[in-house]
């Protein structure tokens, strides 16, 4: 499976840095990921909806390891473009 697109939507809050959607395969698109400046750096947050007890689960998320580091260096690669667009072609 491969990440076809990835549309980053920046936003000015401290900790929420962008919302992301991807599409994958060409074929099938998941949006609210979040891009989230952590204690550790910036992480990708999967959509996640709050439940009746006030937690969040989860309603869309890699399946292995392997899967969730390609989606973090994909978008993570995007959003660096976006966020510093002059280090853009410099090896």
């Amino acid at each position: 499976m491969e990440i076809t697109d990835v549309r980053i939507f920046p936003v000015e809050e401290e900790k929420l840095k962008a919302y992301v959607t991807i599409t994958l395969d060409h074929c099938f698109v998941v949006r609210d990921l979040k891009v989230i400046l952590g204690t550790a750096g910036l992480f990708i947050a999967m959509p996640a909806k709050r439940r009746k007890d006030g937690s969040y689960k989860d309603i869309a998320h890699p399946l292995n390891t392997d899967m969730r580091e390609r989606m973090e260096r994909t978008i993570l690669g995007e959003y660096e473009k976006l966020a510093h667009p002059e280090t853009r072609g410099v090896a």
